[in-house]
C-alpha cells in the first residue's frame, strides 16, 4: 500500500505548505548553489583546456616532438629521413642542425637558439610558416645568410625585413691577430610571432648557412626532426627509432625540454578543479541543513505515517527522494548551463569587449589575445557524477534521522 508512496511524499516535501515558505526558499536556494557550483566549474575547466591546447598547439608547433642525431654530421640525411618516415608513428620528418649563441645589433645582445632548417621540408613538422607577421620563410636561401627572428627579438633591437643582425657564436676562431670568436652578419628576411616565450629565444637559418659556420660540408645536417601524430608518445617511438638505427643514433624529445612546463599546466589544472570542487560540495551539503529543517517541520506527519504502518526504511526512503530531486535538478540545469556556457564563452567575452572598447588579453603580454575554451565531455561527466554523488551522501544523515523519530514523542504536543 505505501510502496509507491515515499517517492511521492519525497517530491512533495520539495515544496512545503503555505505556512512555511522559508523552507520551499531554503530548498530553491540550494539548487541555484549546487547548479552555479556545476556552471563555474564546467565553465573555468573548458576554459583551462583551452590554454592548455593553445599553448601545446603553439610551443610544441614549433619545437620538434622528437630529434634523432649522431655523434657525427650526417652526410646522407634524405636515406635517413627516409627510414625514420617508415614508422608508423611518425608524420612528417625534416633535417636540421642547431647552433647556441648571442645576436648582437646597434651594442645590444641577446643569446638565442638557431635552429636551421631546410625551408620547405621545415613547413611540415613545424607551424611557423602559419605565424610569419614579416617576410616568407622560403626566403632564407643557402648562401645568402637569411635569418628569421621572433617577434619580441625584432622589437627588442628594433629591426624588420632587410635589416642586419650579428649572430656570434662562443666557439673561438684563431687568427694572426689573436683568438676571436667566430661571428656573420645576417639579412633579416623574416619575424615570427608565435606569443610565447620563443619569440624571443628562438631564430631560423638555412642549414646550408649552418654546415658554413660549423665548417662543415654543406649538405651535412646534425639530424633529423620529428613530427608524430601522437606527441604524448614521443619518448617510447623516438627511442625506439633510435635503436633500430643503431648506435650511433641518439633520440631526443619534447618532454625533456618542455615537459615540465605542461607539468605544471596539469598540476595547476587539478588543483583549481579541486577548489571548484570544494564550492560545489558547499552547494551540494546545503542540502543537509534543507532536509534537517524539513525533518523538525514535518515531525507529526512522520509519527502519523509510522502509526499507519511506513517503516522506517521507507521514511528514510521519502527524504533521500527529496534531497535527491534538489541534486538532480540542480545539477541538470547547472551542466546544461555550463555547456552553452563553455561553447559560447569566447563569443561572448569578444562581444563584452566590442562593447567596452577595450582587450581583456592584449597579445602583447599574453600570447593569444581571445579568450579560448575546448568542451570536454569527459569533463562534464566528471563534474555531473561528482555533483550528484555528494547530493546523495547529503540527504544520509537527515533522512537516517527522520527514520529514528518516535510517533509517540513527536505526537506528545500536538
Amino acid at each position: 500500500m505505501f510502496r509507491p508512496l515515499p517517492v511521492f511524499i519525497g517530491m512533495r516535501y520539495t515544496r512545503a505548505k503555505r505556512r512555511n515558505h522559508f523552507i520551499s526558499f531554503i530548498s530553491l536556494t540550494s539548487m541555484v548553489g549546487l547548479a552555479l557550483g556545476v556552471l563555474v566549474m564546467i565553465l573555468v575547466l573548458s576554459v583551462m583546456n583551452g590554454f592548455d591546447r593553445e599553448l601545446r598547439t603553439r610551443i610544441l608547433g614549433m619545437v620538434p616532438h622528437a630529434t634523432i642525431t649522431s655523434y657525427q654530421p650526417i652526410d646522407d640525411w634524405q636515406a635517413l629521413a627516409a627510414k625514420v618516415a617508415k614508422h608508423p608513428e611518425v608524420a612528417a620528418v625534416a633535417p636540421f642542425s642547431q647552433l647556441q649563441g648571442m645576436l648582437t645589433h646597434s651594442g645590444g645582445v641577446q643569446p638565442v637558439l638557431v635552429n636551421a632548417v631546410l625551408p620547405e621540408a621545415e613547413k611540415s613538422v613545424s607551424i611557423i610558416d602559419q605565424h610569419m607577421v614579416q617576410g616568407n620563410l622560403d626566403d632564407l636561401q643557402s648562401g645568402e645568410f637569411g635569418i628569421v627572428v621572433g617577434e619580441i627579438t625584432a622589437r627588442r633591437f628594433r629591426v624588420n625585413v632587410g635589416d642586419k643582425l650579428t649572430l656570434i657564436l662562443p666557439e673561438a676562431s684563431v687568427t694572426p691577430a689573436g683568438v676571436f670568436p667566430r661571428l656573420k652578419r645576417f639579412t633579416v628576411v623574416g619575424v615570427f610571432k608565435v606569443g610565447a616565450e620563443l619569440d624571443s629565444s628562438l631564430a631560423l637559418i638555412h642549414i646550408g648557412d649552418a654546415a658554413r659556420m660549423s665548417r662543415w660540408q654543406e649538405n651535412q645536417v646534425e639530424g633529423v626532426r620529428l613530427k608524430l601524430k601522437d606527441l604524448f608518445q614521443a619518448p617510447e617511438v623516438a627511442w625506439r627509432i633510435a635503436g633500430e638505427l643503431g648506435e650511433d643514433y641518439v633520440a631526443r624529445d619534447w618532454t625533456r625540454s618542455h615537459g615540465s612546463l605542461f607539468q605544471a599546466i596539469q598540476m595547476e589544472k587539478t588543483m583549481i578543479g579541486l577548489l571548484l570542487l570544494l564550492i560545489v560540495a558547499v552547494a551540494a551539503f546545503n542540502i543537509i541543513s534543507t532536509l534537517v529543517m524539513v525533518v523538525t517541520d514535518k515531525k507529526a506527519d512522520i509519527a502519523i505515517l509510522r502509526t499507519l504502518g511506513m517503516t522506517p526504511r521507507q521514511i528514510m526512503l521519502v527524504f533521500m527522494v527529496q534531497g535527491t530531486v534538489i541534486g538532480v535538478v540542480g545539477t541538470l540545469i547547472g551542466g546544461v548551463l555550463g555547456v552553452i556556457s563553455a561553447l559560447n564563452v569566447t563569443a561572448w567575452v569578444a562581444g563584452l569587449e566590442n562593447l567596452l572598447g577595450r582587450k581583456f588579453l592584449s597579445s602583447d603580454v599574453y600570447f593569444i589575445n581571445y579568450l579560448p575554451s575546448q568542451l570536454r565531455v569527459e569533463d562534464v561527466v566528471l563534474i555531473c557524477s561528482a555533483a550528484l554523488l555528494m547530493s546523495f551522501f547529503a540527504t544520509l544523515y537527515p533522512a537516517w534521522r527522520a527514520a529514528r523519530t518516535q510517533p509517540a514523542e513527536a505526537l506528545r504536543y500536538e
